[in-house]
């Protein structure tokens, strides 16, 4: 017999990493003790924004982005492991797609914001606070919510015209190439669409940042001070470390063929941002960026005067 159709209905069971079922009490450990600490680095970052410097402000949001990815992926995968349910609603699937492409986009077009924020800083500082003033920034931030979510809203809706056959999804959260793996049909003309989309959200951002990194390499190469050159180096390499963890995973799950998709590594690559890059995030940051560590500290300093 053939599979059954259940695009209009039905649940999926999340196969997860139940094909080791030896490493899933290793896995539940690490990943409750990653996802505390996501959650404890995470929101001590946001509560930097109080500052209103403009690195601070998007790094805040940046935050924000990963607290909600990780909420939105992690509390399944711990349920999972621990053996407890396996399955998941097509609505409550379709949800979490949407969500987590939503988020991920939306991550895309902020890091070109961040971007953009520290060429202005390195390669214009004479006007860099007459460039980045508040508006533009809160202009900025929205204007990535609004690509991402437009983008999520384009290939979520492309993924549920098609008809899927079976219920197992081989993966521990719900996400686009495992979704492409389950259709009943041919899919070359909505993959077409979808890597067009891939394309903008990926493929263009990390292009547009990469040449606003060979301009300030240009700019801090011209600079005749050591120190101003450690500061300024220190400042975008911790931007440029995060950057290469979020589109080297983006790029392999999102930009390439759904025939070369492996499931089981495409597994582990999301383990790793899911639930490790959005961890180091705020370390990378705090530990490589003088300007945030010292805003930390000031906030912490005031906690403690008016605790």
């Amino acid at each position: 017999m053939g599979s059954l159709n259940i695009s209009l209905g039905g649940d999926f069971i999340l196969v997860g990493f139940s094909d080791w079922p030896e490493l899933e009490s290793v896995f539940f450990i690490y990943i409750l003790i990653f996802y505390s600490i996501n959650l404890l680095g995470t929101t001590a970052i946001i509560t930097v924004s109080r500052l209103h410097t403009p690195m601070c402000f998007f790094l805040s949001y940046l935050s924000f982005l990963d607290l909600c990815f990780t909420t939105n992926t992690v509390p399944q995968l711990i349920i999972s492991l621990h053996g407890l349910d396996r399955t998941i609603s097509y609505g409550g699937c379709v949800a979490q797609l949407f969500i987590s492409l939503a988020l991920d986009s939306t991550e895309s077009v902020l890091l070109v914001v961040m971007a953009f924020d520290r060429y202005a800083a390195v390669c214009r500082p004479l006007h860099y606070t007459t460039i980045m003033y508040p508006l533009l920034c809160q202009t900025l931030a929205i204007a990535s919510w609004v690509g991402g979510f437009l983008n999520s809203l384009i290939q979520t809706g492309l993924m549920m015209a098609m008809p899927l056959c079976g219920y197992r999804l081989n993966h521990f959260f719900c996400e686009m190439p495992v979704f492409l793996k389950l259709a009943c049909e041919d899919t070359g003309g909505t993959e077409a669409k979808m890597f067009v989309a891939r394309v903008v959200i990926v493929a263009v951002p990390a292009m547009l940042i990469l040449g606003s990194y060979a301009q300030i390499a240009r700019a801090v190469l011209k600079v005749q001070s050591v120190a101003a050159r450690r500061k300024a180096a220190g400042t975008c390499g911790s931007q440029l470390l995060v950057v290469s963890l979020f589109y080297g995973a983006a790029t392999y799950t999102y930009l390439q063929p759904k025939d070369s998709y492996s499931e089981s590594k495409g597994k582990f690559v999301a383990l790793f941002y899911t639930i490790v890059t959005p961890m180091l995030n705020p370390l990378i940051y705090t530990l490589r960026n003088k300007d945030v560590k010292g805003a930390l500290w000031k906030v912490l300093g005031r906690s403690a005067a008016t605790g």
